[in-house]
């Protein structure tokens, strides 16, 4: 367990399913939290209120679109103004479409470039200051084993999360000599509330329990046969934001029950 007391983390996309754990964990250990999302404000207020009642810490929330940089800009100014200048910064905020490259939407792509990508990318240069000048910092991009691995369909979400890796890289170079640390985590598929939607729809259809149709969802894709959990991720975040994470830089660090192994 991280010590993350009196540190300011931002979770991107922190009001539900991977980003949610993350925000749960980290204000677990400590930290003062901020999340930033895109549901009404009373929702994303109401989430961020039984976190601060259940950890007894700091905890906003704010709504932005992050495809807009002006946007982040005022997250980051917001957060800075009334909890103090990041420590931790998680961009876990992003969307998905799948459909084959020659009918992907124009619109579609720009908008998982500009989440996927282009928001870490703006959040990154407004946070990364202060780190800097305070000498720690915490950086997290949650990328994806489909950003190690080509999949047909995903054409938007392959390059922005391949991309999303390289950034990670670079700005791991560029702090390497300091005490701010910037990784990627690379999740297989994830047991969201989503994906528990898809689990129930099967089982009902064909008349399975929820191991039968875990396993038959999941199928060759996943060789552990279990999914991922929301609070593993959180767990491997906040194990990347402790002392002992300290030369963990530049990682792509997969948790996808040995799906990129073969």
């Amino acid at each position: 367990m991280a010590d993350l007391k009196n540190r300011v983390a931002l979770v991107t996309g922190g009001n539900s399913g991977i980003g949610l754990a993350v925000a749960e964990r980290l204000a677990r250990d400590g930290a003062r939290l901020a999340m930033v999302g895109i549901v009404p404000d009373a929702e994303g207020a109401a989430v961020a209120a039984d976190i601060a009642r259940a950890h007894g810490v700091p905890a906003q929330y704010l709504r932005a679109d992050l495809r807009q940089p002006d946007q982040i800009e005022g997250v980051i100014r917001a957060v800075e103004q009334q909890l103090g200048a990041l420590d931790i910064l998680v961009n876990n905020a992003g969307m998905q479409h799948v459909s084959p490259i020659e009918d992907f939407p124009v619109t579609a792509w720009n908008d998982m470039l500009a989440l996927n990508l282009s928001a870490s990318f703006h959040t990154i240069r407004l946070a990364l200051p202060g780190m800097r000048q305070r000498g720690w910092g915490r950086i997290i991009n949650m990328a994806s084993i489909s950003g190690l691995r080509g999949r047909a369909g995903k054409s938007a979400y392959n390059a922005t999360k391949h991309g999303l890796i390289g950034l990670t890289k670079a700005v791991a170079l560029e702090t390497a000599p300091t005490d701010i640390t910037c990784n990627a985590i690379c999740p297989g598929w994830a047991l969201t509330a989503l994906v528990q939607k898809q689990v129930d729809a099967l089982a009902e259809r064909e008349s399975l329990d929820n191991e039968a149709a875990t396993r038959q969802l999941l199928g060759l894709r996943q060789p552990s046969g279990r999914f991922v959990t929301p609070q593993q991720i959180a767990a491997l975040a906040s194990f990347l934001c402790s002392d002992d994470a300290q030369e963990v830089r530049g990682a792509a660090w997969t948790m996808d029950g040995a799906t990129t192994a073969a």
